[in-house]
């Protein structure tokens, strides 16, 4: 009856990047930060495991000799999103 929630997504602050992304396709690091209200380095993990999955693209450069990283969704992540918001739709709209 249920379908499976993409276990990835299901952890809070990972499910709030992938949201994020969706809406700007784009971000740097500091922003994803300052939205989440996460530590630098819990950030940086979950990141690095969307990052894995192929959910996200990181880049990394330098901006005025400052590190800078950007993420972006790719269309593997905007799909498994869209699948975990439908899939989640089933738990909420449950009939009585």
């Amino acid at each position: 009856m249920f379908k499976e929630l993409d276990p990835l997504l299901h952890q809070q602050l990972r499910l709030s990047v992938i949201s994020l992304l969706v809406s700007v396709k784009e971000a740097e690091f500091n922003y994803l930060k300052e939205k989440t209200s996460s530590t630098a380095g819990n950030l940086s993990v979950q990141i690095n495991k969307l990052a894995e999955a192929n959910y996200i693209m990181v880049t990394k450069a330098y901006r005025d000799n400052y590190p800078l990283t950007t993420c972006n969704i790719t269309a593997k992540g905007i799909k498994a999103f869209e699948t975990y918001v439908e899939n989640l739709k089933q738990y909420i709209n449950i009939k009585k």
